[in-house]
């Protein structure tokens, strides 16, 4: 049985993982300190297959509440996966100076210090390998002003998530960073004039923010076994915006974004020789690979390129732009194309400007594409001639390359050593 618990589980991003997990067999521990949404939340998952999903009101910013709930989870069996996902911000709109002390406590209490206190008080209950999720923000990533601790609670998770997959090697710990979500907090805002929904979108390359099922599928697969090799990872659910840098607005997206479980097809290209073996099986069953899908390619297309795996030192960006250029040149809208790169020789410091212009151009060429709903990516990792070496990241590469990921683009994600 297969056991996950979620913090902010009564809304958003929360509830839309907590009917994600659930749809796939797990038995979700559903925590938020609303308690009539909390009971709604759970009423209206489905049934788990192996047990009864539970729910736990407590306020998160105390401590005392954070033990209580370890008790009770302790009580009710091992964890698989624990999502701390809950999280405040402060809508005063005044200067950090300014900050009333006891608020400031509290969007640090529940954003930074809960994740780390859940961690602590149910240790016993993780299972080895464990999966531990911490929903951060694109705000830890730049600063966004007058909205008090918000972005240094943020920025702290995600450096604790970092730490913490280094010193506990039992665990898989991964932090996710979503842009702007249209969950029913943002949609209040919109509605009171405190959020334009246009000046938003003019900085996501997609054009449009993301759902927070979007969020909740990158959640599922953070919580599954195949990304045991993640740990330490940091993924941006964006839409780009974490990647733009630019003055040009970006118009609203034409069309409905594809759907998440849309019928695709991955295709591998540059898997000949004897480079990166056993990537050429990238394709999950009942897809196409090899460049052929099934069903006579109909569907999302989702291009996994190879080719600047083994481009020599100094030729990596020319050989992204090669399989960019390619790519393009085959899609015109709506697919995705995901890079294989070799890791960085830090000792080579003649290489070190062309590994940085490719990475550089992966963003940008994310930014160009996005109204076409054209979506690029890349895995930065060791490729050697292991098969098993090369393997380890498959299930991110096809991931990825998938419509389940139709919010990531302009990511180079560099895998932990």
């Amino acid at each position: 049985m297969a056991t996950v618990l979620i913090t902010g589980a009564a809304a958003g991003i929360g509830r839309a993982a907590a009917h994600r997990l659930a749809r796939d067999g797990w038995r979700c521990l559903l925590v938020d300190r609303d308690a009539a949404r909390l009971d709604a939340a759970l009423r209206s998952l489905p049934a788990g297959m192996h047990g009864d999903h539970l729910a736990l009101q407590a306020d998160l910013a105390d401590a005392a509440a954070i033990e209580a709930v370890a008790r009770r989870v302790r009580a009710s069996g091992p964890l698989d996966a624990l999502v701390s996902n809950a999280g405040i911000s402060d809508n005063s709109n005044r200067g950090i100076e300014q900050q009333d002390a006891a608020r400031w406590r509290t969007v640090l209490d529940v954003n930074l210090h809960a994740p780390a206190r859940l961690v602590e008080a149910l240790s016993p209950v993780l299972n080895p390998g464990a999966r531990v999720v911490n929903v951060a923000s694109g705000a830890g990533l730049r600063a966004i002003p007058w909205r008090g601790a918000y972005s240094a609670s943020k920025a702290g998770l995600i450096a604790m998530s970092r730490a913490l997959a280094r010193q506990r090697r039992d665990l898989c710990v991964t932090a996710l960073c979503p842009g702007f979500v249209r969950t029913e907090l943002v949609d209040g805002l919109i509605a009171s004039g405190q959020l334009d929904p246009a000046r938003a979108v003019a900085k996501i390359p997609l054009g449009r923010m993301a759902e927070p099922a979007d969020i909740a599928e990158t959640i599922r697969f953070l919580c599954e076994a195949d990304a045991a090799p993640l740990s330490g990872l940091v993924l941006s659910v964006d839409g780009g915006s974490s990647v733009f840098g630019g003055s040009q607005a970006f118009a609203p997206a034409v069309g409905e974004p594809v759907a998440l479980d849309a019928a695709a097809h991955l295709r591998v290209e540059g898997a000949a020789g004897a480079h990166a073996p056993g990537l050429a099986d990238v394709a999950p069953s009942g897809e196409g690979h090899g460049g052929e899908a099934q069903g006579g390619g109909q569907g999302y297309c989702g291009v996994i390129d190879l080719t600047p795996a083994h481009a020599s030192p100094g030729a990596r960006l020319e050989a992204v732009r090669a399989s960019a250029c390619r790519f393009a040149g085959q899609h015109p809208h709506d697919a995705s194309l995901t890079l294989l790169l070799p890791r960085e020789d830090r000792d080579d410091w003649r290489a070190a400007a062309d590994a940085a212009a490719a990475r550089m151009l992966v963003a940008t060429l994310a930014c160009e594409w996005g109204q076409r709903a054209l979506r690029i990516n890349a895995v930065q990792c060791e490729v050697t001639a292991s098969p098993a070496s090369s393997l380890r990241y498959l299930p991110l590469l096809r991931y990825l390359a998938a419509p389940a990921a139709r919010c990531i683009t302009g990511q180079v994600l560099t895998m932990p050593s």
